[in-house]
């Protein structure tokens, strides 16, 4: 069969990138960020992007093209994802999306919601509200004007930021947005579909030596160039940066920031497959980041 693209997806640590490029090389592909945190140019060494070695090896697209201190969206993705796809059809290869994004292989494969952009005073609004308040009385006020918001949770700043933008801004809740979906960047494409994910067991050992070599190999020269960055930026939360800031400030002893950034990578995880594991159950789940499988199963 011909295939027109190809979704690597899966938990941090488990591969995708290795297996994107092998096969990129094999079929003449190149390889699509599909990664909410690879996007940012700041953030080379803590989110794992590709070397610029890697780069060199085949064309690369959609990494590090945006500044850290920018709301990169969803919605951006879309847009940047549909340009690659015709780019990458024009030059006759075949696009391989990979990343650990659930949101952005939504996008490609069924559409994002038509919500409309939300102007700066009300998020400002929204924003201030939340700071007036605190996490949990914001979170309690937001669950009486929308019921479905009670499946937030508070200490995610970024997701209740969102739904309450969007209720200010729409009159209508994000929920009932989401409920509307917009046109794939895929659509009417064939794809082949992977989800790459290793024993826990393995990742966890990979979380636990990957974290450590960032940590000697510029990770904490990333943080410490972005002290200061705004709290409710998504470039914020890349895991990782909180604690290495925390530990700049002289909060944390090195040895204990390794040990929570390590354990916050793991929680992740477990995050990451339970959504692929609820929303790809039909895709081909693969252990291992061996090339030939993914080659096998596309022939």
């Amino acid at each position: 069969m011909s295939w027109d693209a190809v979704l690597i997806a899966g938990p941090t640590a488990g591969g995708k990138s290795a297996a994107a490029l092998a096969l990129a090389e094999r079929i003449g592909g190149i390889v699509v960020n599909a990664d909410s945190m690879q996007v940012y140019s700041e953030l080379r060494v803590l989110t794992a992007r590709p070397s610029e070695a890697d780069e060199a090896r085949v064309p690369h697209r959609l990494y590090g093209h945006v500044n850290a201190h920018e709301r990169y969206s969803v919605g951006r993705y879309q847009d940047d994802a549909a340009r690659v796809l015709k780019d990458s059809r024009r030059e006759g290869r075949t696009p391989i999306f990979t990343g650990g994004t659930g949101l952005y292989f939504d996008v490609l494969t069924q559409g994002l919601s038509p919500i409309p952009p939300i102007a700066a005073d009300v998020r400002a609004r929204v924003r201030a509200s939340f700071d007036a308040m605190g996490r949990d009385a914001f979170l309690a006020e937001l669950i009486v004007r929308d019921s479905n918001a009670a499946k937030l949770v508070a200490s995610d700043t970024q997701r209740l930021l969102r739904a309450a933008d969007v209720l200010e801004g729409t009159g209508r809740s994000l929920s009932q947005w989401q409920k509307m979906s917009g046109k794939p960047v895929l659509e009417n494409l064939n794809v082949a579909r992977f989800v790459i994910a290793p024993p826990r067991a393995i990742l966890y050992e990979r979380i636990a030596r990957r974290f450590a070599a960032m940590v000697e190999n510029g990770g904490l020269d990333e943080a410490r160039n972005l002290t200061g960055i705004e709290p409710s930026l998504p470039a914020a939360k890349a895991l990782g940066l909180p604690q290495l800031q925390r530990h700049l400030a002289g909060e944390l002893a090195l040895e204990d920031t390794v040990a929570d950034a390590q354990k916050a990578t793991r929680n992740y995880v477990k995050r990451q497959t339970t959504w692929f594991r609820n929303r790809m159950s039909d895709w081909k789940w693969l252990e291992d980041t061996e090339t030939s499988n993914i080659i096998t199963f596309m022939k």
